[in-house]
This record gives structure tokens, sequence and C-alpha cells, in this order.
């Protein structure tokens, strides 16, 4: 064992050994329940989100080890209950592990990526011993573009699928002609149905590109912010307001913005 492995196990084991011991004389920590956790859990894997889309290393480490601590703390809670301890958690992920990647631990042999992933749902769906539905896996409380391309993911996993992916765009410009027609009708519940539609399939397209589409949405309201806040601040700089401004001036800074962007990302080339 390195002895990076070694200070890993044993910080490990401190981080159980003072969990019993918040468990015990921490007000606040005894009072914890996994229904009261539930939200803090949320909140703390959006901000490593956000760390690793700012390429915050530091972040990362930190939120790591926050999320870490929530996993202890459920653990400790279902070792209270007798329901299970935190050697069954890892026990049941190192056999999960070990049960889908039959290529690296068996002598099943894949030719890329696409293939480990498509077994991953197959043998996700043998180990059922129900056969429960494709899709009951997919939490409910996911966020809904999260959820379309998971959605889109697990169909995959059985064959329901683009033959080629290119296949996609004329989806796209056929649920586009759609919500056309819906809008012309002025229908908004059929503009919202249609508009759904077409997010589901664009979402699709990211999906068959292999674009994570929440992180190209994140980045572009990144980039939004920051051209806006461009705007503002030249604005206030000449002393006008916004509310004062026409959109074609608007406009005219606007580009200014997108041309510092695409200076910025010449230089970090």
């Amino acid at each position: 064992m390195t002895a990076d492995r070694e200070k890993a196990c044993e910080e490990f084991r401190r981080l159980l050994d003072i969990m019993d011991e918040l468990r015990e004389k921490c007000p606040w920590d005894k009072k914890q329940t996994n229904e009261s956790l539930r939200k803090l859990t949320i909140e703390e894997t959006y901000e490593l989100a956000d760390a690793i889309l700012s390429g915050n290393d530091e972040g990362i480490r930190k939120e790591l080890g926050d999320l870490m601590l929530h996993i202890v703390f459920y653990a400790k809670i279902g070792r209270e209950r007798n329901l299970f301890s935190m050697a069954d958690v890892l026990n049941g992920i190192n056999q999960k592990l070990i049960y889908r990647h039959p290529h690296v631990f068996s002598d099943v042999t894949v030719s890329d990526s696409a293939e480990v992933e498509k077994n991953w749902e197959h043998l996700k769906i043998k180990e059922d011993e129900l056969q429960k539905p494709v899709l009951s896996g997919v939490p409910s409380s996911l966020p809904a573009i999260i959820k379309a391309n998971r959605i889109q993911e697990k169909v995959r996993g059985v064959g329901f699928d683009w033959e080629k992916r290119e296949q996609i765009w004329d989806k796209i410009l056929e649920e586009l002609t759609e919500l056309k027609k819906e809008i012309d009708n002025r229908s908004t519940a059929g503009i919202e149905s249609e508009l759904g539609d077409l997010l589901f399939s664009i979402i699709n397209a990211s999906r068959l590109y292999d674009i994570d589409p929440e992180a190209a949405l994140e980045k572009t309201n990144r980039k939004f912010i920051k051209r806006f806040n461009y705007l503002e601040k030249k604005t206030i700089a000449k002393g006008i307001s916004l509310h004062g401004m026409s959109l074609d001036k608007m406009n005219e800074i606007w580009e200014e913005a997108k041309k510092n962007d695409q200076e910025d990302h010449l230089e970090n080339l």
C-alpha cells in the first residue's frame, strides 16, 4: 500500500470517529435526520458542480470533503437504525463496480466507451430480480434537463436510439415546424407541449454528440451574465441608464462585449 493510500485510509477512519463524536455530543448533529440532510446534500452537490465548471481545483477539493461528510452522516444514521453500516455501503458499491465492469474484472471484451455504457445499462436491468421498468430508476426530483438526458441514456441501453446521430437534426426541424404551427394557432397548451418536445430533442442531440446539456447551458448562462455585466458597466461609466438606452445602442455594446470574449479566448489558446 502506498503512503498516500495509507494516509487516505487513516483520514477516512478519523472522519468516522469524528462523526461518532459529533452524533453523540453536538446538539445540532444529534437532531439531524435523512430528511433534514437531504436539502443540504443537494446544495453541496450544486456547489461542487459550480467549482467544477469554474475550474476551481481548491473548491473541488473542499466540496468533495463536504459531500464525503454527508455520505458518512447518512451511513451513521443507517447504523443507528440497524439498517446498514458504512461497511455495507462500501461493500455494495464495490460489488456493483466489479459486476458492471466485466471487461475489467472478467473476460468480456469491449471496443470503446460507448459499448461499456451499453453493457452497463444491460447489466443494471439484468441484476434487478423484479425486472422493473427501464425508466423506473430515473429520480422524479431530478432537474428537467438532467432528467431528460438520463431518460435518453436509459432507453439507449436497451437499443431504443437513433441508428445514426445525424438523424436527430431532422427530428429537431420537425419539432420546430410543429412549434411554429402552434404559435400561429396561438395555442398556449400546444406551444408548451411542442416547446417541450423541441427541448427534449435538442438535449438528445447533445447526448448524441457527447455534450453535457446542463454544463453547456450553464456555460452560456455565465457567458450571458459576463456580457450583460459589461454592458451595464459601460452604461454606468457613461452616466446613462439602461432604461433610457435604445436597443440598437445596447446591441452595439453587446457586440463589443462579444468581441472582447473572442479576443480573451484567442489569448488563452
